[in-house]
């Protein structure tokens, strides 16, 4: 299996727990569920360093409510269940650049380190709000900063192929979780103040990811890949703690072609309602579900361009939240 020079350039692999921002789901799908490809998050039996550098671009305009959409106006009269009005959120823009370096010692032991840079435009409407003039608690944000580091060991000796793995890891405190915004509300505008902690580059808390994987060939030219994936965080930080978040994930791709590897991914996230007293426990969590249509093109035996576009096909969210109508995703990779 994967004995064809081009079999180093194995299709994109999803992989929330390594390369999704720290705050991918306490903002309404913040973050991509897409991962770089395979041979960068080390799910090969080749021995050696890669680096990986993505970028990702993701435009949540789109207010929803459960399962369906839900207008600004609509938002702002929804009571919560502690008999508050619902904040209207106007848009979040993402712009997520993240370094990926990945070294497997032998064929079954590896390490997966994953830096992302965080550029994030917010405006909310607040509460109160008639769903298109600031009200209470409305503010424009724009954060630009480190995000989350996730350091993430692996260990596939399980089977004779190498196939089948264990991932086991840490997400750390890195990325900022105290930035600030400039108030909208009419009783205070152009002061400075607090953002939601879901919008933060950091969640302040120290996260525990553990995995599976497993990837085989169908036939000589067709080969896919399972994965699941849970994170959970071993602390609060300032009375915030975000929801657990469970990833199931599958993928497809060609290899009769010497120019182009297509493949295809559909991508699952479930999280919980954020927790803590500087949490927004209503709006929080849910059910995302994406086809993922991409390609990679190897420009040579050591580097490699890929990019994705992913597609909502099923969105339950809690409470009110905003959600992108797609998010793209290109990058390369490096084998050294």
């Amino acid at each position: 299996m994967f004995t064809r020079s081009h079999t180093s350039l194995v299709f994109l692999l999803a992989l929330p727990a390594l390369a999704a921002p720290a705050s991918a789901f306490a903002c309404a799908s913040c973050g991509s569920t897409l991962s770089s490809d395979w041979e960068s998050q080390g799910f090969s039996t080749h021995s050696g360093l890669r680096m990986d550098i993505r970028y990702d671009y993701l435009d949540q305009n789109q207010l929803r409510s459960g399962t369906g959409t839900i207008s600004p106006q609509a938002a702002s009269q929804v009571v919560t269940p502690s008999g508050d009005l619902q904040e209207v959120e106007k848009y979040t823009n993402n712009r997520y650049l993240t370094l990926g370096l990945d070294y497997s010692f032998n064929p079954d032991w590896g390490v997966n380190v994953q830096l992302p840079y965080i550029d994030r435009s917010h405006a909310t409407l607040g509460t109160n709000s008639d769903g298109s003039n600031p009200a209470d608690g409305a503010y424009d944000s724009h954060t630009r900063n480190i995000g989350d580091v996730k350091v993430v060991g692996r260990y596939q000796g399980f089977l004779p192929r190498h196939n089948l793995g264990l991932l086991l890891g840490l997400k750390l405190a890195t990325g900022g979780h105290t930035q600030t915004g400039i108030s909208t509300d009419p009783a205070s505008v152009g002061a400075m103040t607090a953002i939601d902690r879901g919008l933060q580059p950091g969640t302040g808390t120290t996260d525990a990811i553990v995995g599976l994987y497993y990837f085989d060939a169908i036939n000589r030219d067709w080969e896919y890949f399972a994965q699941g994936t849970y994170q959970t965080a071993l602390n609060s930080s300032d009375n915030y703690k975000p929801g657990d978040a469970y990833s199931l994930h599958a993928g497809l791709r060609y290899m009769g072609f010497d120019s182009v590897v297509p493949q295809l991914q559909l991508n699952t996230r479930y999280a919980r309602h954020d927790s803590g007293s500087n949490a927004d426990t209503v709006s929080t969590g849910g059910t995302l579900v994406y086809l993922s249509p991409g390609v990679v093109v190897p420009l040579n035996k050591r580097v490699s361009l890929y990019g994705f576009v992913q597609l909502p096909v099923y969105q339950d969210v809690n409470g009110v939240q905003l959600t992108p109508r797609s998010i793209v995703s290109v990058g390369t990779r490096l084998a050294f």
